[in-house]
């Protein structure tokens, strides 16, 4: 290469990428908040493994956590944070920039359920979606998959966060649907201060429910970045390596095979999701 081409190669790369990159993900919503060191986890690999082609970068999340809806208007704005991950919709996909690689491997597309124990017996006769919308369900304020269930006919009340589990604990709601990898370690860490919480043991709710990395539709730079650093953890086995430490055991335990399946259908999904992809997704043996 002569260095009149390395010359323009050098001045391209610094006119398109930054000295060093500022990225700025959502903030923990508490104390008790470990839904996603997972997520940072694969944010800081795709990073590192780009760092030789897209340059240096220092990785903090925001100082105040916001809810989900309030992290994609700040991102759409051009503020921080600037990379949020969290479900898609043809509404979100229009407004920012999705990297259409699933996080956990779409694993949030199969749901087990906090609830108080007492209820246990009576979600054993739940076999139909029919016989689900005659119970209660929690959900965060601004979650996505509110839409979702309002949409099969489901009954939904929200709040913030750390007030789910309260709901459920007093009765006021009869199930908390989580993620197969979040159920267990939320439960846990509440189980001596809430005695009357348990997983229940006979419902998996599915639906599709791809869980992304998003940017500002016009920060194409960062966007190249990450999509190229999930695909190359793909192609050397640590994406699936870290899916595996984080959810291997929380899988196990969820017993799917058990488990009476109640399937929802996803009026929010985008056309474009790359359902097709089966190295993209984790799908139940």
């Amino acid at each position: 290469m002569s260095r009149w081409w390395m010359l323009l190669v050098f001045l391209w790369c610094s006119d398109v990428f930054p000295a060093e990159w500022d990225v700025v993900y959502p903030a923990d919503e508490s104390p008790l908040d470990t839904r996603f060191e997972d997520l940072k986890e694969i944010l800081r690999t795709a990073l590192e493994i780009t760092e030789e082609d897209f340059g240096p970068f220092d990785m903090r999340s925001v100082e105040i956590p916001m809810t989900s809806l309030r992290y994609s208007q700040e991102l759409q704005s051009g503020r921080f944070p600037n990379v949020i991950w969290t479900s898609t919709s043809r509404a979100r996909e229009r407004n920012l920039r999705p990297i259409r690689i699933p996080l956990r491997k779409g694993l949030l597309s199969y749901r087990v359920s906090i609830i108080r124990s007492d209820t246990q017996a009576r979600l054993r006769q739940v076999t139909t979606l029919e016989d689900l919308k005659s119970l209660s369900l929690v959900q965060g304020t601004g979650w996505g998959d509110v839409r979702v269930y309002e949409s099969n006919g489901l009954t939904v009340l929200t709040s913030g966060y750390e007030s789910l589990f309260r709901m459920i604990q007093a009765g006021r709601a009869d199930l908390f649907p989580r993620g197969i990898g979040e159920v267990f370690p939320e439960w846990e860490a509440r189980r001596e201060a809430m005695p009357s919480l348990a997983i229940d043991e006979h419902l998996l709710l599915y639906y599709p429910w791809p869980y992304y990395f998003f940017v500002n539709k016009e920060n194409d730079a960062l966007a190249e970045r990450l999509e190229t650093g999930l695909m190359r953890m793909i192609e050397d086995g640590s994406f699936d390596e870290i899916f595996w430490r984080y959810n291997g055991e929380s899988i196990r335990r969820a017993n799917l095979d058990d488990r009476q399946v109640i399937q929802l259908d996803n009026p929010l999904l985008p056309a474009e999701t790359p359902l097709d992809d089966e190295k993209l997704w984790f799908r139940p043996q």
